[in-house]
C-alpha cells in the first residue's frame, strides 16, 4: 500500500468538501450582514485586490487587520473567507481580506512581493478609510500563514533588502514553514513549485524581524508537517530571541481550524480580537 501523501489533506478529512461548503456560506452570510468594499485594487491583476469588511460603529483611528487566505498557493480566494473578519470585527477593527495571483502561471517570489505589496498599500490608504496604520496586524493559513510570516523576514530568496510595512502582530494558523517537501508532493502537477522557489522561501531559512509578536498555531488533528513545522518555527524564532506564543487548537483539522478562527466565542477567535485590539 502506498504510503498516504501528508500534504494532501483531503485524504485526512472525510468531509473536506462539505467543510469548504460551510465556509464559503458562512463567508456568505457575514458579507450579507456587514458593510463590505469588494475589489479594491492594490496591483494590475483582478486578483491583486482585497476587500474591506467594517465594524457596525466604526470610530476613527480603528485597528487594521489583514488575512491572508490558504490554498496551497495555487487555489482559494478571499471572497470563501469572508467568514474570518467576524472577531475583527466584533472588536471593533477593520478587516482587510488580500487576494494574490496563483501558482503555477504566477511564480512564488512574485506571489511573496504581491502580498507585501497589498500590506505597503494598505498602510498608506488605512487613514483614508478611518483605520490607524499604526495598529496594523496580520493573519494567515495554510499557505496564508506561510505568506504572512514572510512580511517581516528576509527569506533566502530576497536579493535585495525587502521593502516591509510596519506591523504590530501576526497569527499564523496551520502554517507551512519548510517548502521542500511540497516540489514532490501531491502539489508537483498542480503548483508546479521548483526546488530552488522552495529554498529561496522557506520561512525556517529566513532572517525574522524583531518587532512583531507571533502567534503559531495549528489543529490538534492536523497531520505531522503542521505539527512539526509550527513546533520549528517557534522553536527558532525563540532561539532568536523573537516574542512568539505556540498554540493547539483542540479538535480541530486543516479546515475547521479556519471556524476556530472565525468564531468570536471560540478561544482562537478570542485571541485574534485581543490581538486587533491590542495593537
Amino acid at each position: 500500500m502506498a504510503e498516504r501523501d501528508l500534504y494532501r489533506n483531503r485524504d485526512f478529512i472525510p468531509d473536506f468538501d462539505t467543510i469548504m461548503a460551510e465556509t464559503e456560506a458562512r463567508s456568505r452570510a457575514l458579507a450579507a450582514s456587514s458593510r463590505i468594499e469588494r475589489d479594491l485594487g492594490y496591483g494590475p491583476t483582478p486578483r491583486q485586490s482585497f476587500d474591506l469588511v467594517f465594524p457596525p460603529d466604526p470610530v476613527p483611528g480603528a485597528p487594521l487587520h489583514m488575512f491572508i487566505h490558504g490554498g496551497y498557493w495555487r487555489a482559494g480566494s478571499k471572497e470563501a473567507h469572508t467568514l474570518v473578519a467576524a472577531p475583527v470585527i466584533a472588536a471593533g477593527g477593520i478587516a482587510a481580506l488580500v487576494g494574490y495571483d496563483l501558482m503555477p502561471d504566477t511564480r512564488l517570489a512574485e506571489i511573496v512581493a504581491q502580498v507585501r505589496a497589498a500590506t505597503r498599500h494598505l498602510v498608506r490608504i488605512a487613514p483614508a478609510f478611518g483605520a490607524d496604520p499604526a495598529r496594523f496586524t496580520v493573519s494567515g493559513h495554510s499557505a496564508g500563514a506561510h505568506l504572512a510570516s514572510l512580511l517581516a523576514a528576509e527569506a533566502p530568496g530576497d536579493r535585495t533588502t525587502p521593502d516591509l510595512a510596519p506591523l504590530r502582530a501576526m497569527l499564523l494558523v496551520s502554517g507551512i514553514y519548510d517548502l521542500s517537501g511540497i516540489p514532490d508532493s501531491f502539489l508537483k502537477d498542480e503548483a508546479k513549485m521548483r526546488a530552488d522557489e522552495a529554498k529561496d522561501w522557506s520561512p525556517l531559512t529566513a532572517r525574522h524581524r524583531p518587532g512583531p509578536s507571533r502567534i503559531i498555531t495549528r489543529g490538534q488533528a492536523e497531520t505531522a508537517p503542521f505539527q512539526d513545522q509550527a513546533i520549528a518555527f517557534d522553536t527558532m524564532l525563540k532561539t532568536a530571541g523573537q516574542d512568539t506564543e505556540l498554540r493547539l487548537e483542540a479538535g480541530a483539522n486543516h479546515l475547521t481550524v479556519v471556524f476556530e478562527l472565525s468564531d468570536p466565542e471560540t478561544p482562537l477567535g478570542r485571541r485574534l480580537a485581543r490581538m486587533v485590539t491590542a495593537s
